[in-house]
């Protein structure tokens, strides 16, 4: 069996009407399928002005806005529909693809089951943290038990990072998780767009330490712990300026808690490109994500990381060579332990520089096109495997 013999009916709480680093990838997936001759069809919710073209057909599912405060600009699929079940067996897939644990993710899982088609899901958060946000930490472990119950059911999943693997295997979610990683566009992301003139057109100057925030603004992207560091660096009168990259929600909280930090907005492409790369050192204290895509694209732009030493970004930082990892102090990274890591930076510029060229070096590794092939492979294995357990049960 080869890529183009696929048909993939592809499930996505969140394909293209808000931007984020799971649809990206998952974008970036269909156009490396199409590419190869598969035929897949899309099922996500769908809004009347996305915020970028969906990459092949997309079918709309039934949605709600998401009725958690700070998350309104996200939908949830509700269930599929009796048109969108007509339009699954019309397509006649031969895979599933699941990437949200949403009500339609149950209802495919339900749905593949019935027709005997083979399902893989792909990992792309820590969902189970994001109630210790909205101080609902309380409901953490019924979480866990239901997404293990999800997975499970699944034929196999893929998770971002060799870390976020180890979390899943440990909480007992799979034993079949292959690696889907990440990669970076190096048209995009490269220390060569480092612009002087637009630093100095928001107030930073040349010889400014800039630590960069890139993401949304929603507070599991480790918010408080950003803010609360940065005013441990003032009281130890380490020189540097703040630069915020992105928008969302929590930017009115953000702002308030990081006086004096410069809110570049939101921002993609080359001019993503070219103010991340802009910046000095990269700060990412969160630790919801499975892989962390924007500390790659720091690395890829020569910047030193320092992160939290969570799921994620621990597969992609060397300690001590592009980066810190920062040990947690509970449920999230440690604030003092930030500070101490940040302030090297922040005085000693061959300490940067070294750091940084590094981990630019450190992201050439990671190419699209390969890393897309290991989903492909992993289509082809349950498929034949699923045709050799029927041909077994018929003879």
């Amino acid at each position: 069996m080869d890529t183009s013999d696929l048909r993939i009916a592809l499930f996505s709480g969140n394909y293209n009407y808000t931007r984020d680093g799971a649809n990206q990838a998952l974008n970036r997936l269909v156009g490396s399928l199409l590419a190869k001759g598969a035929k897949v069809r899309v099922y996500s919710p769908t809004v009347a002005e996305p915020a970028f073209a969906p990459t092949g057909d997309l079918v709309s599912l039934p949605s709600v806005a998401m009725p958690v405060k700070g998350r309104g600009e996200y939908r949830m699929p509700t269930h599929l529909g009796a048109p969108v079940k007509r339009d699954l067996a019309k397509f006649q897939p031969n895979i599933v693809h699941l990437s949200s644990p949403d009500p339609s993710g149950h209802a495919a899982l339900r749905w593949a089951q019935e027709n005997d088609i083979p399902v893989l899901a792909s990992v792309h958060t820590r969902f189970e943290t994001y109630p210790r946000y909205y101080k609902l930490g309380f409901l953490e472990p019924l979480i866990v038990r239901m997404l293990r119950r999800f997975y499970n059911r699944c034929d196999a999943l893929v998770a971002p990072s060799q870390s976020m693997i180890d979390e899943l295997l440990a909480m007992g979610m799979h034993d079949d998780i292959g690696l889907w990683t990440r990669g970076v566009d190096r048209t995009v992301f490269s220390s060569a767009r480092r612009d002087l003139e637009w630093r100095r057109s928001i107030g930073i100057a040349d010889d400014d330490v800039a630590i960069v925030f890139l993401g949304r603004l929603v507070m599991e992207k480790g918010l408080d712990v950003f803010a609360e560091t940065i005013v441990q660096l003032r009281k130890r009168q380490v020189p540097h300026k703040v630069l915020v990259i992105g928008d969302g929600p929590a930017r009115g909280w953000f702002e308030t808690n990081l006086p004096g930090g410069i809110f570049a907005g939101f921002k993609t492409g080359e001019a993503l490109g070219s103010a991340l790369a802009s910046g000095d050192v990269f700060f990412n204290p969160s630790v919801t994500e499975a892989f962390g895509n924007v500390t790659l694209e720091a690395m890829a732009c020569g910047l030193p990381v320092v992160a939290a030493g969570a799921t994620g970004s621990a597969s992609i930082v060397k300690q001590g060579v592009t980066g810190v990892l920062v040990p947690l102090a509970g449920q999230s990274a440690d604030v003092a332990g930030c500070a101490e890591a940040l302030a090297p930076y922040c005085l000693d510029p061959a300490l940067r520089a070294s750091h940084g060229a590094a981990g630019e070096t450190r992201a050439c590794d990671y190419g699209w096109e390969a890393i897309n092939q290991v989903v492909a492979d992993t289509y082809v294995r349950l498929v034949e495997n699923r045709r050799a357990l029927q041909a077994a049960e018929a003879a």
